[in-house]
């Protein structure tokens, strides 16, 4: 039995772009058998169609302030000898 392909309204699977989850979405835009758009059925964001890939990783700079802050702050104990 093969799969019939995709429709308009139809339920899939794709990587949104705003949850930033594999969710699933609505087929809202085709061009012939290919799907161009989908519409999230959690957030309603719509976005191209990523055939359920995620972006690239966001480096937001969180771990570098992470790491800063903690260079700055003092050593255990200190530095004092204790006597």
């Amino acid at each position: 039995m093969s799969a019939r392909p995709p429709r308009l309204g139809d339920t899939i699977d794709d990587y949104c772009t705003r949850c930033r989850l594999l969710l699933n979405h609505a087929v809202v835009s085709m061009i012939g058998d290919e799907i161009k758009k989908v519409r999230c059925t959690t957030c309603s964001s719509e976005h191209k169609y990523r055939h359920a890939k995620p972006g690239r990783a966001r480096n937001d700079g969180v771990s570098s302030l992470f790491e800063q802050v903690l260079r700055g702050m003092p050593k255990p104990g200190g530095g004092r000898e204790p006597g």
